[in-house]
């Protein structure tokens, strides 16, 4: 499975390893650039390799479609929509 711009993708290498990330772009040379919004915000994504990364089969999201018109996105809407995909309840509550 080919992965592209605004991708959902898992880390299955490093210390991300099972945390799930929006493809941002591609950054050449065999790497992604990824964000969550929390850990790796979008003004400063996390570069990892095509190797060390799954696709996932999540549905389209509102998200994505931004990111693929290369329109800005915000670090809570990142958040949101892989809180979402993940089943949890608020993902901007602490605790």
């Amino acid at each position: 499975m080919d992965i592209a711009q605004a991708d959902i993708v898992r880390s299955i290498a490093g210390r991300d390893k099972g945390k799930l990330f929006f493809v941002l772009q591609d950054g050449g040379d065999g790497f992604l650039l990824l964000a969550d919004g929390r850990e790796r915000r979008v003004e400063r994504p996390k570069r990892k390799k095509h190797k060390h990364v799954q696709a996932t089969r999540a549905p389209s999201t509102r998200t994505a479609e931004k990111i693929r018109r290369g329109e800005a996105v915000s670090n809570r809407e990142l958040r949101n929509t892989l809180a979402q995909l993940r089943g949890a309840g608020n993902p901007d509550q602490e605790g």
